[in-house]
């Protein structure tokens, strides 16, 4: 809901008075907490929260809690003055400012206050390729260059993660990379940083022939599947280009174009894209691709998943970008399948494949908790469990944006400070709310798998399954929004019935890392549920390394396959087995930076067991099917709704 312009959270539209305070520290420095209070309703610093009937509420600080610095995203790369280019042929700024400079980093040297980075050392590196450079082992000036140590100094990271150690040898050997590692592990670092330490090196260049018309020719291009990570790319980049001279933008869709266009036109070396508004943007005439020597695709499974690859193709292979020796392609993400590793094989040459096992996969990072909840019984059983919440961000998943706005409304009707983000939330909307938690002025979220990848939200410490997701990967990429860079954190999931068929998989995922099983989670499995045990949804099979990890090019060119997604299911398990035919029609939220409605998908068949549906696509595909039409919507109402 809009209040002059600004968002205003659910528990807080029929109060008088305006919006929270902007002065206080972050979350974790603040009081407050889910304590006994009195009366009714609101978090306002008073004791009138209640739930159920003994008066139980939230109760906290207003000025603590409700509060933050300043988001200066939106202002372009730190001051830069028109196109021309700077003594390094780039066109940022080089000049220092402290108050940029406090803006930048503040909240990144208390992050890392918590880290365990002696767990990094126990966590499995495997590698495959021709001529592997050795790792880094520490940040020096020597190793990364003195501009972007003192920056990684400023961010307060103490030593590479192996991810990290890895790829910056690599990448910085003008190598191809294909990374695969898991959420939490440091691999936005892992791609720019040696970008950067190559840009340095080499300084800027006009494109061959010169520039044409109005057009901007940035030298790195990074491809990001949703606005919410591509945003968080550039809030990352910003930090790292301080005062070295290379400018960076970002353009997603859903926000103004126009704001977009003049700060590329100030001048653009490192562009972080969206594909969709890419695609606008090069058809305006206004960016062009003929010197990008660095491609970068972030989440890049998720991207082929979302129906991104005709425009990742035309991007890449029609719109003039150098290709060969004279680019350098790196793709990162938590998965590759094996066809996914073969589409991106066409992008790349001769590279290597590097796989980090996640932080803390067998340690005690994130603490995973799985409880038996029936339909009916998850909300009163999550309002109970954030009672018990002292501090931190709690971040809650539900499976269909109706639920997601259900239960942000519950919540805050009960005196829980609840804000949400979903696919049919207007741009400002979602980043109006993800600043609010972030700087924990609304430290519950509520979300839908809209932001369960790539996102790196501070201070969380609790992720919350309420529905379960449908694959084993997606509950891994969201239960990763904590523990992130070795910090701890913890994950309730509520499983029932419903959830048979991924139970298997949640099983053996459990075991792998050393968390208790309980025992109705055993019986689920060696019954298989309602739908049988296959489990067959997770990419890449579990015959392998899990998250669908191994390089290809070792099984000969063939094998390795689980299914991709969950749309093709991986074998057993589903609806007794049952395959239907579901013919989709994708709208705008499947390329949710187009204004008008586009046929993504235009008759798309897609071979469903519908146990094993991958909640993330269906739910943006069939939920806005543009012929409102689903023929399988009488068997999986639940999932598409």
């Amino acid at each position: 809901m809009q209040n002059d312009g600004k968002y205003v959270p659910p528990h807080l539209r029929n109060q008088a008075g305006g919006g929270p305070s902007d002065s206080a520290p972050p979350p974790h420095q603040g009081g407050g907490g889910y304590n006994r209070g009195g009366g009714r309703g609101g978090y306002d610093g008073r004791s009138r929260g209640s739930y159920g009937g003994g008066g139980r509420g939230y109760q906290g600080n207003v000025s603590s809690r409700w509060s933050g610095v300043q988001d200066d995203r939106g202002r372009g790369s730190y001051g830069q003055s028109g196109p021309q280019r700077n003594e390094r042929g780039y066109h940022g700024d080089m000049r220092p400012d402290k108050r940029l400079e406090r803006q930048l980093f503040e909240r990144d040297i208390q992050q890392t206050s918590g880290i365990n980075f002696d767990n990094y050392d126990n966590i499995p590196v495997e590698t495959s390729g021709t001529d592997v450079p050795e790792p880094i082992e520490v940040y020096s000036a020597e190793v990364i260059g003195e501009d972007l140590f003192r920056n990684v100094q400023l961010c307060g990271y103490t030593k590479p993660t192996p991810v990290q150690k890895w790829s910056i040898p690599i990448a910085s050997a003008n190598r191809d990379l294909m990374a695969c590692a898991q959420t939490g592990s440091g691999k936005t670092a892992g791609f720019l940083f040696p970008i950067i330490i190559t840009m340095l090196r080499n300084g800027g260049s006009e494109p061959e022939g010169g520039p044409r018309g109005r057009r901007t020719y940035p030298e790195c291009l990074v491809l990001a599947p949703t606005r919410e990570l591509a945003s968080q790319i550039q809030d990352e980049a910003q930090k790292f280009l301080y005062c070295t001279g290379i400018a960076s933008v970002v353009v997603y869709g859903g926000a103004d174009v126009r704001d977009q266009l003049r700060q590329i036109e100030r001048g653009c070396d490192l562009l972080v894209a969206t594909p969709g508004r890419l695609v606008d943007l090069i058809e305006r005439g206004r960016l062009g691709m003929e010197n990008v020597k660095f491609l970068v695709l972030d989440e890049a499974d998720r991207m082929l998943d979302m129906g991104f690859e005709p425009q990742i193709r035309r991007i890449v292979e029609q719109e003039g970008m150098p290709h060969g020796e004279e680019r350098q392609t790196m793709m990162f993400s938590a998965t590759f399948p094996t066809n996914i590793q073969r589409l991106a094989g066409d992008f790349m040459r001769d590279y290597i494949f590097l796989t980090v096992g996640r932080v803390g996969s067998a340690s005690e990072n994130v603490t995973q908790t799985v409880e038996y909840v029936e339909q009916n019984d998850k909300l009163d059983h999550l309002m109970r469990f954030l009672l018990t919440i002292q501090e931190g961000l709690i971040l809650i998943f539900v499976e269909t944006k109706r639920n997601c706005d259900y239960v942000e409304d519950i919540l805050c009707e009960r005196g829980f400070p609840a804000c949400s983000i979903h696919g049919d939330k207007s741009q400002r909307e979602r980043e109006d709310a993800l600043r609010a938690f972030k700087t924990g002025r609304c430290p519950v979220l509520v979300a839908t798998d809209v932001a369960a990848r790539g996102l790196d939200i501070p201070n969380v410490t609790q992720v919350v399954n309420y529905d379960l997701p449908t694959n084993i990967d997606d509950y891994v990429h969201r239960i990763g929004r904590t523990g992130r860079a070795g910090n701890t954190g913890a994950a309730l999931s509520f499983v029932n019935e419903k959830n048979s068929g991924v139970a298997r998989d949640l099983k053996e995922l459990l075991e792998e890392n050393g968390q208790e099983v309980p025992a109705w989670l055993y019986q689920m499995t060696s019954y298989g549920g309602r739908g049988g045990g296959g489990g067959g949804g997770r990419r890449g099979g579990r015959g392998g390394r899990s998250f669908g990890s191994r390089d290809y090019r070792q099984q000969g060119g063939g094998g390795g396959g689980g299914g991709y997604g969950g749309n093709r299911g991986g074998g057993g398990g589903g609806n007794g087995g049952e395959r239907l035919n579901c013919r989709v029609v994708a709208t705008t939220e499947v390329v949710e930076d187009t204004a008008a409605v586009a046929t993504v998908v235009e008759a798309m068949v897609v071979d469903i067991k519908v146990a094993m549906v991958e909640v993330g696509t269906l739910e943006m595909v069939l939920g806005n099917a543009s012929n409102n039409e689903c023929v399988v919507r009488s068997r999986c109402h639940d999932v598409c709704r």
